[in-house]
Protein backbone atom coordinates (compact mmCIF):
# COMPACT_ATOMS: atom_id res chain seq x y z
CA UNK A 1 0.00 0.00 0.00
CA UNK A 2 0.76 3.54 -0.10
CA UNK A 3 2.20 3.91 3.63
CA UNK A 4 4.16 1.29 2.69
CA UNK A 5 5.59 2.53 0.05
CA UNK A 6 6.58 5.88 1.16
CA UNK A 7 8.32 4.07 4.30
CA UNK A 8 10.66 2.21 2.28
CA UNK A 9 11.18 5.19 0.66
CA UNK A 10 12.39 7.00 3.51
CA UNK A 11 14.15 3.81 4.47
CA UNK A 12 16.49 4.09 1.09
CA UNK A 13 17.31 7.72 1.18
CA UNK A 14 19.03 10.00 3.09
CA UNK A 15 16.34 11.52 5.16
CA UNK A 16 16.61 8.35 7.85
CA UNK A 17 19.97 9.32 8.25
CA UNK A 18 19.19 12.60 8.62
CA UNK A 19 16.73 12.69 11.14
CA UNK A 20 18.97 10.04 13.05
CA UNK A 21 21.80 12.38 13.49
CA UNK A 22 20.10 15.24 14.14
CA UNK A 23 20.39 15.77 17.72
CA UNK A 24 23.99 15.99 16.99
CA UNK A 25 23.97 19.20 14.47
CA UNK A 26 21.92 21.11 17.63
CA UNK A 27 24.20 24.12 17.72
CA UNK A 28 24.52 25.97 20.87
CA UNK A 29 21.40 27.32 22.23
CA UNK A 30 20.85 30.84 21.81
CA UNK A 31 17.45 32.88 22.66
CA UNK A 32 15.97 35.94 21.79
CA UNK A 33 16.53 39.53 23.43
CA UNK A 34 15.02 39.75 26.61
CA UNK A 35 13.47 43.10 25.88
CA UNK A 36 12.93 44.81 22.09
CA UNK A 37 15.60 45.91 20.57
CA UNK A 38 15.54 50.03 20.91
CA UNK A 39 15.63 49.98 17.06
CA UNK A 40 12.14 48.21 16.34
CA UNK A 41 9.91 51.01 15.14
CA UNK A 42 6.64 50.73 13.76
CA UNK A 43 5.80 48.71 10.84
CA UNK A 44 2.97 48.71 8.80
CA UNK A 45 0.24 46.30 8.54
CA UNK A 46 0.84 45.34 5.02
CA UNK A 47 4.13 44.77 5.27
CA UNK A 48 5.06 47.54 3.18
CA UNK A 49 8.78 47.74 4.18
CA UNK A 50 9.22 44.30 5.25
CA UNK A 51 11.64 42.26 2.21
CA UNK A 52 10.37 38.76 0.89
CA UNK A 53 13.09 36.49 -0.52
CA UNK A 54 11.39 36.46 -3.96
CA UNK A 55 9.29 39.20 -5.77
CA UNK A 56 5.66 39.35 -4.62
CA UNK A 57 2.93 39.68 -6.77
CA UNK A 58 -0.69 40.17 -6.10
CA UNK A 59 -4.33 39.12 -7.14
CA UNK A 60 -6.78 41.44 -6.48
CA UNK A 61 -10.52 40.33 -5.98
CA UNK A 62 -13.83 41.12 -4.51
CA UNK A 63 -15.10 39.09 -1.48
CA UNK A 64 -18.45 40.12 0.47
CA UNK A 65 -18.59 43.87 -1.46
CA UNK A 66 -15.19 44.43 -0.61
CA UNK A 67 -12.00 44.95 -2.83
CA UNK A 68 -8.68 42.80 -1.76
CA UNK A 69 -6.15 41.51 -2.92
CA UNK A 70 -3.69 38.53 -2.31
CA UNK A 71 -0.05 38.48 -1.59
CA UNK A 72 2.00 35.95 -3.25
CA UNK A 73 5.53 35.02 -4.36
CA UNK A 74 5.80 32.69 -7.78
CA UNK A 75 9.00 31.34 -8.00
CA UNK A 76 9.97 29.66 -11.27
CA UNK A 77 12.00 26.29 -11.41
CA UNK A 78 15.74 27.47 -11.28
CA UNK A 79 16.58 24.38 -13.19
CA UNK A 80 14.34 22.48 -15.96
CA UNK A 81 11.09 22.29 -15.32
CA UNK A 82 9.32 19.18 -14.13
CA UNK A 83 5.68 20.58 -14.95
CA UNK A 84 4.71 19.98 -11.33
CA UNK A 85 3.68 23.12 -8.86
CA UNK A 86 3.63 23.71 -5.35
CA UNK A 87 1.57 26.09 -3.40
CA UNK A 88 2.69 26.90 0.17
CA UNK A 89 0.10 28.33 2.92
CA UNK A 90 1.74 29.79 6.00
CA UNK A 91 0.34 29.05 9.48
CA UNK A 92 -1.52 31.58 11.61
CA UNK A 93 0.95 34.31 13.24
CA UNK A 94 3.89 33.38 9.84
CA UNK A 95 4.61 34.62 6.82
CA UNK A 96 5.06 33.42 3.46
CA UNK A 97 8.39 34.39 3.94
CA UNK A 98 9.41 31.52 5.93
CA UNK A 99 9.42 28.88 3.28
CA UNK A 100 11.88 30.48 1.79
CA UNK A 101 14.06 26.99 2.18
CA UNK A 102 11.68 24.81 1.21
CA UNK A 103 11.35 27.32 -2.02
CA UNK A 104 14.51 27.32 -2.95
CA UNK A 105 15.00 23.08 -3.10
CA UNK A 106 11.89 22.72 -4.54
CA UNK A 107 12.89 25.31 -7.06
CA UNK A 108 16.32 24.00 -7.74
CA UNK A 109 14.71 20.22 -8.24
CA UNK A 110 12.19 21.65 -11.34
CA UNK A 111 9.07 22.75 -9.44
CA UNK A 112 7.21 25.56 -9.58
CA UNK A 113 6.74 26.93 -6.52
CA UNK A 114 4.25 29.48 -4.75
CA UNK A 115 3.83 30.92 -1.20
CA UNK A 116 0.74 33.23 -0.61
CA UNK A 117 0.09 35.41 2.17
CA UNK A 118 -3.48 34.12 3.28
CA UNK A 119 -5.88 36.89 2.86
CA UNK A 120 -6.16 38.80 6.34
CA UNK A 121 -2.27 38.85 7.20
CA UNK A 122 0.97 39.12 6.34
CA UNK A 123 1.21 41.32 2.84
CA UNK A 124 -2.32 40.33 1.70
CA UNK A 125 -5.02 43.29 2.33
CA UNK A 126 -7.00 43.01 5.36
CA UNK A 127 -10.82 43.34 4.73
CA UNK A 128 -13.53 43.21 7.40
CA UNK A 129 -15.51 40.18 6.64
CA UNK A 130 -16.88 36.51 7.39
CA UNK A 131 -13.22 34.25 7.09
CA UNK A 132 -13.38 30.91 7.01
CA UNK A 133 -11.67 27.97 6.17
CA UNK A 134 -13.68 27.32 3.14
CA UNK A 135 -12.92 31.24 2.15
CA UNK A 136 -9.34 31.05 2.50
CA UNK A 137 -9.34 27.60 0.70
CA UNK A 138 -11.56 28.37 -2.54
CA UNK A 139 -8.94 31.53 -2.40
CA UNK A 140 -6.15 29.38 -3.55
CA UNK A 141 -8.42 27.86 -6.15
CA UNK A 142 -9.09 31.18 -7.34
CA UNK A 143 -5.27 31.76 -7.86
CA UNK A 144 -4.87 28.78 -9.53
CA UNK A 145 -7.18 29.83 -12.11
CA UNK A 146 -6.06 33.42 -12.11
CA UNK A 147 -1.77 31.46 -12.91
CA UNK A 148 -3.66 29.03 -15.17
CA UNK A 149 -2.69 26.27 -13.05
CA UNK A 150 -5.03 22.92 -12.95
CA UNK A 151 -3.41 20.53 -9.88
CA UNK A 152 -0.64 21.35 -7.51
CA UNK A 153 0.78 19.77 -4.81
CA UNK A 154 -0.35 21.60 -1.61
CA UNK A 155 1.30 22.02 1.24
CA UNK A 156 -0.43 23.70 4.49
CA UNK A 157 1.72 24.80 7.91
CA UNK A 158 -0.40 25.10 11.27
CA UNK A 159 -3.93 26.37 10.72
CA UNK A 160 -2.64 26.36 7.12
CA UNK A 161 -2.73 22.33 7.43
CA UNK A 162 -6.61 22.47 8.14
CA UNK A 163 -6.71 25.18 4.60
CA UNK A 164 -5.16 22.78 2.32
CA UNK A 165 -6.98 19.73 3.96
CA UNK A 166 -10.66 21.62 2.78
CA UNK A 167 -8.90 22.42 -0.05
CA UNK A 168 -8.56 18.44 -0.80
CA UNK A 169 -12.25 17.73 0.51
CA UNK A 170 -13.61 20.84 -2.08
CA UNK A 171 -11.43 20.21 -4.65
CA UNK A 172 -10.32 17.02 -4.89
CA UNK A 173 -9.03 16.41 -8.78
CA UNK A 174 -7.19 19.97 -8.32
CA UNK A 175 -4.75 18.54 -5.71
CA UNK A 176 -2.10 15.88 -6.29
CA UNK A 177 -0.34 15.98 -2.71
CA UNK A 178 -1.31 17.04 0.67
CA UNK A 179 0.96 18.12 3.11
CA UNK A 180 0.06 19.33 6.84
CA UNK A 181 3.12 20.55 8.80
CA UNK A 182 2.17 20.47 12.33
CA UNK A 183 -1.19 21.40 11.77
CA UNK A 184 -3.61 22.67 14.44
CA UNK A 185 -6.97 20.98 15.33
CA UNK A 186 -6.07 17.47 14.61
CA UNK A 187 -8.58 16.44 16.89
CA UNK A 188 -12.08 18.24 17.55
CA UNK A 189 -11.67 20.88 20.44
CA UNK A 190 -14.67 22.61 19.92
CA UNK A 191 -16.83 20.03 22.26
CA UNK A 192 -17.98 21.66 25.77
CA UNK A 193 -16.57 25.29 24.57
CA UNK A 194 -19.61 26.68 24.11
CA UNK A 195 -20.10 29.79 21.73
CA UNK A 196 -18.99 33.61 22.48
CA UNK A 197 -20.14 36.09 19.72
CA UNK A 198 -17.51 38.80 18.33
CA UNK A 199 -18.15 41.85 20.58
CA UNK A 200 -15.73 44.04 18.33
CA UNK A 201 -14.02 45.36 20.88
CA UNK A 202 -10.44 45.34 20.34
CA UNK A 203 -7.01 46.54 22.04
CA UNK A 204 -5.89 49.21 19.91
CA UNK A 205 -3.37 50.64 21.84
CA UNK A 206 -1.29 47.74 23.49
CA UNK A 207 1.59 47.70 25.49
CA UNK A 208 4.64 47.34 24.04
CA UNK A 209 6.52 45.42 27.22
CA UNK A 210 3.23 43.09 27.41
CA UNK A 211 3.78 42.52 23.65
CA UNK A 212 7.23 41.83 23.93
CA UNK A 213 6.36 39.61 27.16
CA UNK A 214 3.90 37.66 24.91
CA UNK A 215 5.99 37.36 21.68
CA UNK A 216 8.97 35.89 24.09
CA UNK A 217 6.37 33.78 25.50
CA UNK A 218 5.52 32.06 21.67
CA UNK A 219 8.97 31.84 21.03
CA UNK A 220 9.48 29.51 23.65
CA UNK A 221 6.62 27.65 23.43
CA UNK A 222 6.88 26.83 19.08
CA UNK A 223 10.88 26.79 18.65
CA UNK A 224 13.07 23.51 20.26
CA UNK A 225 16.43 25.19 19.18
CA UNK A 226 16.36 29.34 18.91
CA UNK A 227 18.03 30.41 15.86
CA UNK A 228 18.66 34.42 15.51
CA UNK A 229 16.69 34.69 11.95
CA UNK A 230 13.43 33.54 13.63
CA UNK A 231 13.18 37.17 15.22
CA UNK A 232 12.02 38.62 11.54
CA UNK A 233 8.35 37.18 12.89
CA UNK A 234 8.68 38.89 16.31
CA UNK A 235 10.09 41.81 14.37
CA UNK A 236 6.91 42.47 12.46
CA UNK A 237 4.40 41.43 15.00
CA UNK A 238 5.89 44.00 17.57
CA UNK A 239 6.07 46.79 14.98
CA UNK A 240 2.80 46.23 13.06
CA UNK A 241 1.18 47.14 17.45
CA UNK A 242 3.23 50.44 17.31
CA UNK A 243 1.75 51.66 13.72
CA UNK A 244 -1.17 53.63 12.91
CA UNK A 245 -3.07 50.58 11.29
CA UNK A 246 -2.96 48.59 14.10
CA UNK A 247 -6.88 48.84 14.74
CA UNK A 248 -7.51 47.88 11.79
CA UNK A 249 -5.32 44.89 11.78
CA UNK A 250 -6.17 43.90 15.47
CA UNK A 251 -10.07 43.90 14.35
CA UNK A 252 -9.27 40.99 11.60
CA UNK A 253 -6.99 38.60 14.00
CA UNK A 254 -9.88 38.76 15.90
CA UNK A 255 -12.20 37.75 12.96
CA UNK A 256 -9.66 35.15 12.02
CA UNK A 257 -9.24 33.83 15.83
CA UNK A 258 -12.52 33.55 16.41
CA UNK A 259 -12.88 31.51 13.31
CA UNK A 260 -11.33 28.79 14.43
CA UNK A 261 -13.79 27.69 17.11
CA UNK A 262 -16.82 27.44 14.46
CA UNK A 263 -14.95 24.78 12.21
CA UNK A 264 -12.63 21.35 12.11
CA UNK A 265 -11.16 18.95 9.39
CA UNK A 266 -11.35 15.89 10.83
CA UNK A 267 -14.81 14.91 9.30
CA UNK A 268 -13.10 15.79 5.87
CA UNK A 269 -10.68 12.95 6.58
CA UNK A 270 -12.08 9.78 5.74
CA UNK A 271 -13.49 11.32 1.94
CA UNK A 272 -10.05 12.80 0.84
CA UNK A 273 -8.49 10.00 -1.65
CA UNK A 274 -5.30 12.74 -2.10
CA UNK A 275 -2.04 11.00 -0.80
CA UNK A 276 -1.91 12.60 2.03
CA UNK A 277 1.49 13.36 4.24
CA UNK A 278 1.21 14.40 7.94
CA UNK A 279 4.57 16.01 8.55
CA UNK A 280 5.58 17.65 11.64
CA UNK A 281 8.77 18.48 14.84
CA UNK A 282 7.25 15.18 16.71
CA UNK A 283 8.10 17.91 19.82
CA UNK A 284 5.10 20.39 18.75
CA UNK A 285 3.06 19.28 22.02
CA UNK A 286 2.96 16.59 24.13
CA UNK A 287 0.56 14.60 22.12
CA UNK A 288 1.02 16.01 18.94
CA UNK A 289 2.86 13.08 17.67
CA UNK A 290 0.31 10.27 18.65
CA UNK A 291 -2.50 12.66 17.62
CA UNK A 292 -0.51 12.63 13.98
CA UNK A 293 -0.35 9.22 13.32
CA UNK A 294 -4.10 8.97 14.65
CA UNK A 295 -5.24 11.13 11.46
CA UNK A 296 -2.62 9.51 8.87
CA UNK A 297 -4.25 6.44 9.56
CA UNK A 298 -7.85 8.20 9.15
CA UNK A 299 -6.64 9.41 5.35
CA UNK A 300 -7.22 6.75 2.99
CA UNK A 301 -3.86 7.48 1.59
CA UNK A 302 -2.07 8.61 4.64
CA UNK A 303 1.26 8.80 5.88
CA UNK A 304 3.10 9.80 9.02
CA UNK A 305 6.63 11.50 9.61
CA UNK A 306 7.19 12.68 12.98
CA UNK A 307 10.63 14.33 13.44
CA UNK A 308 12.26 13.64 16.89
CA UNK A 309 13.87 16.68 18.06
CA UNK A 310 11.65 19.54 16.54
CA UNK A 311 9.04 21.73 17.74
CA UNK A 312 6.10 23.56 15.59
CA UNK A 313 8.09 24.46 12.83
CA UNK A 314 10.56 22.15 11.70
CA UNK A 315 10.55 23.80 8.17
CA UNK A 316 12.57 26.90 9.63
CA UNK A 317 14.55 24.83 12.84
CA UNK A 318 15.60 21.59 10.39
CA UNK A 319 14.72 22.28 6.72
CA UNK A 320 17.28 19.59 4.99
CA UNK A 321 14.96 17.54 6.82
CA UNK A 322 11.77 18.77 5.86
CA UNK A 323 13.12 19.41 2.21
CA UNK A 324 13.92 15.75 1.84
CA UNK A 325 10.71 14.66 2.95
CA UNK A 326 8.64 16.50 0.71
CA UNK A 327 10.99 15.91 -2.48
CA UNK A 328 10.28 12.06 -1.54
CA UNK A 329 6.65 12.19 -1.10
CA UNK A 330 5.88 14.36 -4.48
CA UNK A 331 8.08 12.19 -6.43
CA UNK A 332 6.23 9.11 -4.88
Amino acid sequence: GFMKNLWVIISNSALLALILSFPMLVAAQSSPPSTAPVDWGPVSINLDEIEYPFPVTYMNLSLYGEDARIAYMDVAPASSSNGKTVIFHHGGLYYGWYWEEQIRALSEAGYRVIAKDRLGWGKSSKPLIPYSINLWASNTARLMDHLGIDQAALVGHSIGGQMVTRFAFLYPERITHLVTVNQVGLTDRRGGNGFRPLTGDVNANPDPNATYESLLRWANENYITWQPKFEKHMRIRYGQRLSGGWPQAAAVNQLTGHMRGMDTVVNDWQYIQTPTLILGGADDYPTYAEEAEHAAAIFPNGAVINIPGAGHNPHEEVPEIVNEALLNFFES
